[in-house]
């Protein structure tokens, strides 16, 4: 199968799609699904299983998951995606994680959510990107401030993670304004 990737000076974004996900589960072995999603434990495999066995997709919605892999090393160290596609909208939310330690406070994720936004506004065709950014998120909030996100609003208990409900900012982010800004 060929990947679609987008290019950075640091990175390539493989893109993976739903149609992706089902052809990797169906012909790849546990250790090769392993290298290709890059994941680290056995946790996260089971999420991806899982995830895979549930759907992936929802009606009128759609997901865009580009996993950043260093070009120098090859490897698989984190992603950035477009999820929450509402098709109908022509909205998506802006979601990313670094999931390499070793690859943290080198600016690879700015890079990476460049292109990534880059590729909403022009290749999707989105009007609108948004994201939800804990208060306390201060690497997430300066990429907010970055990409010239605009605050919107406050969500309180907004999110479940680590046994307890978080706050999200909501950030947005138009078509226009990022054509303005650039």
């Amino acid at each position: 199968m060929q990947f679609e990737c987008l290019s950075t000076p640091r990175l390539i974004l493989r893109k993976l799609t739903p149609e992706v996900y089902d052809f990797v589960f169906q012909n790849y072995s546990e250790d090769e699904l392993r290298s290709f999603l890059g994941i680290m434990s056995e946790e996260q495999f089971m999420n991806e299983k899982d995830r895979q066995e549930k759907g992936r997709v929802m009606y009128n919605r759609g997901v865009v998951v580009f996993q950043l892999i260093d070009k120098e090393s090859q490897q698989v160290i984190g992603s950035c995606s477009l999820h929450n596609w509402y098709y109908l909208h022509n909205r998506s939310e802006l979601g990313y994680a670094m999931t390499n330690e070793a690859f943290k406070n080198e600016g690879l994720m700015s890079e990476a959510v460049g292109a990534v936004i880059d590729y909403g506004f022009n290749t999707m065709d989105l009007n609108r990107i948004e994201a939800f950014v804990a208060p306390y998120n201060v690497p997430s909030l300066k990429i907010m401030k970055k990409f010239h996100f605009k605050e919107e609003g406050f969500l309180k208990q907004h999110y479940f993670y680590d046994g307890k409900y978080d706050d999200s900012l909501v950030f947005g982010l138009l078509r226009e304004e990022y054509l303005d800004g650039r």
